[in-house]
């Protein structure tokens, strides 16, 4: 077991702020007044090798609200640029975050420690550079969520909120989100410098990310093309992940898109409650461009942005044959998850169509998509056997037991055995997801100082497949008022 580090002896080993001073610009946090702790996660705290009890000292929250820093780090804001709901956006960076340096663990694992809401930068724009304690608890619970899901994600180490108040929609109170990912590098990391007509530097770039995130590619002669392609593959995989799970990211703009295949920056997300392939999650999405059912498409436009920023490193038909094994990826991978999802363990040519028609039947009919595909494990394959209770899911009862007869033939085909089924199904279909209103309810609660549902969700959300009978409640369909939460670019 590693042994566990002070702060002050953490092992910072920064390579990002070795690059040349134009992938970056170097600024320190602006404080938050009178700053305390909200939340703390040791299961982040473990991947950094920190002592938990380090969290209890009155100087971490002084770290991580801006006001100290840990010996060795050397904050930079990083350079971006990307395409925003379609349109180049220019100059991005980090406008409320800040690359604090980089941590290198005993198993060899290197973590970012990046602060958002650490005030402005050269990057900020009009920006204030701060965070709301709204959106820090909502990107807080849903990477530990994500995590638990199995979907690759950053995650978060602290919540640190302080005597400041910041105007969005109303005024909020200011806090920071000490992020953690083995790096923030973005696609629009690279659109940046071949806007800039500077292909050294896009070549500079990727060099650093395959030397430090793809080395067994070092070395290879095409090792750009290669790169590339392992990006897109990684996207793809990630991309049919939010789908299985009915995840919707809500601003999948390329310079939201990390180059390691995380999901990357917590803003209007939304798990479906409802069925509903069109759900958009961000009120400020007024076409609708970032829908659930979009997002493999959205996936690919971020594809081709990235493959333009390369063009000086890859050809014109490696950029294709790359697109083209994005979604390759993608439909081979999101068959194969919603195969699991469905319990069967065979590959069959009408396996693609019982689960259209599914998703159809539960779209038309306003089917909850976690709570029905946990039910659904409780399906028994005999074919004299009766449907309820899943069949109250569906106003169209008499269409659902079409479907479920063609379901029981499928599983009696591949001789599949019902507990056995219903064991592996349950660890592929979550009974608890971080629905908007569970998330609203903690957000609320934190407004009045009462930070225990925050920590009750993180706990809960470690391990979404179990059962945890004392928390049954937390698996229920939202309330009527839980519906209606709205959410834009500033959650």
């Amino acid at each position: 077991m590693a042994r566990l580090h002070r702060l002050e002896e953490l092992q910072f080993e920064n390579t990002y702020a070795r690059l040349p001073e134009s992938f970056y610009a170097r600024v320190e946090p602006t404080p938050l007044p009178n700053p305390h702790l909200v939340s703390f996660n040791p299961d982040a705290a473990a991947l950094l090798d920190l002592d938990p009890d380090e969290a209890k000292r009155p100087e971490f929250a002084g770290v991580f609200g801006g006001q100290l820093l840990i010996p060795g780090s050397e904050p930079v804001a990083m350079l971006y640029s990307g395409h925003q709901f379609g349109i180049y956006a220019g100059q991005l960076g980090d406008g409320r975050a800040i690359l604090l340096g980089e941590v290198r663990n005993g198993r060899g694992e290197k973590w970012d420690l990046h602060l958002k809401g650490a005030g402005q930068t050269p990057f900020s724009r009009d920006g204030d550079g701060r965070a709301v304690l709204r959106s820090t608890i909502r990107e807080y619970l849903c990477g530990e969520a994500m995590h638990g899901l199995g979907i690759p994600t950053t995650r978060s180490l602290c919540i640190v909120a302080g005597d400041e108040a910041v105007l969005r929609e109303r005024p909020e109170a200011a806090a920071m989100l000490l992020r953690m990912a083995p790096t923030h590098v973005r696609f629009g990391s690279f659109q940046a410098f071949f806007a800039r007509r500077q292909p050294d530097h896009v070549r500079q770039l990727a060099d650093y990310v395959i030397g430090q995130f793809y080395p067994h590619l070092a070395a290879a002669p095409d090792r750009y093309p290669r790169f590339f392609h392992e990006v897109a593959v990684r996207t793809a995989r990630v991309v049919a992940k939010w789908q299985a799970v009915g995840w919707a990211h809500g601003v999948m703009n390329s310079d939201n898109m990390s180059i390691i295949g995380l999901t990357l920056d917590y803003g209007p997300f939304g798990f479906l409650d409802r069925y509903d392939p069109s759900f958009i999650c961000n009120h400020s999405d007024h076409h609708g461009r970032y829908s659930f059912r979009n997002q493999p498409d959205i996936g690919y436009f971020n594809l081709r942005c990235l493959g333009q920023a390369l063009s000086s490193l890859v050809t014109p038909q490696q950029e294709q044959e790359t697109l083209a094994a994005y979604e390759a990826e993608y439909a081979a991978h999101y068959a194969e998850l919603m195969r699991a999802k469905l319990g069967l363990q065979e590959v069959r040519s009408e396996d693609g169509v019982l689960v259209d028609d599914l998703l159809a039947l539960m779209a038309m009919n306003q089917a909850d998509y976690t709570i029905f595909f946990r039910a659904l494990g409780g399906l028994r394959s005999a074919e004299s056997e009766s449907s309820e209770p899943l069949r109250d899911f569906f106003v169209n009862r008499d269409g659902f037991d079409r479907w479920a007869a063609r379901y029981r033939e499928r599983l009696r085909a591949e001789g599949s055995r019902d507990e056995d089924r219903r064991l592996r199904m349950n660890r592929v279909n979550p009974k608890y997801v971080l629905r908007n209103y569970l998330a609203q309810v903690a957000i609320e609660r934190a407004r009045q100082k009462d930070y225990t549902e925050i920590d009750r969700l993180r706990q809960l959300l470690r391990d979404p497949f179990a059962e945890q009978p004392e928390l049954e409640s937390y698996a229920a369909p939202p309330p009527d008022w839980g519906r209606q939460i709205l959410v834009s670019c500033s959650s």
